[in-house]
């Protein structure tokens, strides 16, 4: 396309959620508590997840790198955002706007990573109990985790190189809180066909891909928590719901906002606040809820009917089993259980008691 009539642009002039200076004062407040309170419960839980020695596992460690994203998630987007609710001049340089893309890129494709692999985590501790240890181990989550972080810069690298050729030209308006790539491409008077090779690649890969992982994971954690003949039992092993509330909310708001036409609409905006803003803030408050070991309940409730944990090792208030059985006569103390892995999550323990038992 012949660029010779054209000015090229050096700021765009983003919109946000409101033009009215009056919700505009009320939306800052609004938003700054909501960044403070994610920035805290995050740095909080990863203050709590390093000083206790009893949560370094492999859910744990899942669990750190997720409250780290949401961090950064959320300073990446929220500053610029609040700037622009004060100011009259809400522009930002094609320079600022690349570098936030690349830091979205980042964040988000992280986040969809880390959330697969605490979903084959979860699979693993419901349907293989006796055999996480081996499933899990140590240099396997430490690999998913680093590995999430490398296909996340990756893809951030390539759509950005690709963006710094675009050039930018007349139209500067985007009708976005923030910078992201589906609101730049329109932008462009170049040629966009590589741009949009690139992210309805990693879109597929990073959305669509790990949506498939996580959704086949739990589509074999539920037919095995239905397999499971105590009721007692199915309730404790639902203690994982966490993390699938915490999938739907990112995963739903995330493919509805890119599968929507870019056109800056309520309902577009709406999806883009869920998974940029509310959902980072979200995370902590949901596994800290859901999770005893977070809010330091160390012992398990019902424990006459669950395997208690202590150093890894298994042990029973009840009458000991084997294999599911007692044998007839047989002193408690002369049957031994085999010993929950250490670093096995919480509902892998939770689980194993009625297993066992079937």
């Amino acid at each position: 396309m012949a660029l010779g009539n054209h000015s090229t642009i050096t700021k765009f002039l983003l919109l946000g959620l409101s033009a009215n200076p009056y919700i505009q004062a009320l939306l800052f407040v609004l938003f700054l508590g909501i960044c403070l309170l994610t920035i805290m419960g995050n740095l909080m839980l990863l203050l709590v997840i390093r000083a206790d020695s009893c949560l370094h596992t492999p859910m744990y460690f899942f669990l750190s790198h997720l409250f780290f994203v949401d961090f950064c998630f959320s300073s990446v987007i929220v500053p610029k955002m609040l700037e622009n609710f004060l100011s009259q001049r809400k522009t930002i340089s094609v320079e600022g706007c690349l570098a936030q893309v690349f830091f979205v890129f980042v964040t988000a494709r992280t986040e969809t990573c880390l959330l697969s692999g605490m979903a084959y985590d979860h699979y693993a501790a419901i349907c293989r109990p006796l055999l996480y240890g081996q499933i899990m181990g140590k240099q396997l989550y430490k690999h998913l985790v680093w590995g999430s972080w490398g296909l996340g810069f990756l893809d951030a690298l390539i759509n950005v190189l690709l963006a710094v050729n675009m050039v930018f030209c007349e139209a500067k308006i985007i009708h976005h809180y923030s910078c992201e790539m589906p609101s730049l491409l329109p932008l462009s008077c170049s040629n966009i066909s590589r741009n949009l090779i690139a992210l309805l690649c990693s879109t597929l890969l990073h959305g669509l891909g790990t949506f498939l992982l996580v959704f086949l994971s739990y589509t074999l954690i539920i037919s095995t928590i239905l397999s499971i003949s105590s009721t007692s039992g199915r309730s404790e092993a639902f203690t994982c719901s966490a993390h699938l509330t915490a999938v739907i909310l990112y995963y739903g708001s995330a493919l509805l906002r890119h599968l929507m036409p870019n056109s800056g609409s309520p309902i577009e905006l709406i999806f883009s606040v869920q998974y940029t803003i509310l959902t980072p803030k979200l995370n902590p408050l949901i596994y800290s809820l859901k999770n005893k070991e977070v809010k330091g309940e160390r012992s398990l409730r019902d424990s006459s009917d669950l395997p208690q944990l202590h150093k890894g090792q298994a042990r029973w208030n009840r009458p000991a089993f084997t294999e599911g059985r007692r044998e007839p006569g047989a002193p408690e103390s002369s049957v031994q259980v085999t010993p929950q892995p250490r670093g096995a999550c919480a509902c892998s323990a939770l689980y194993a008691a009625p297993k066992a038992l079937q």
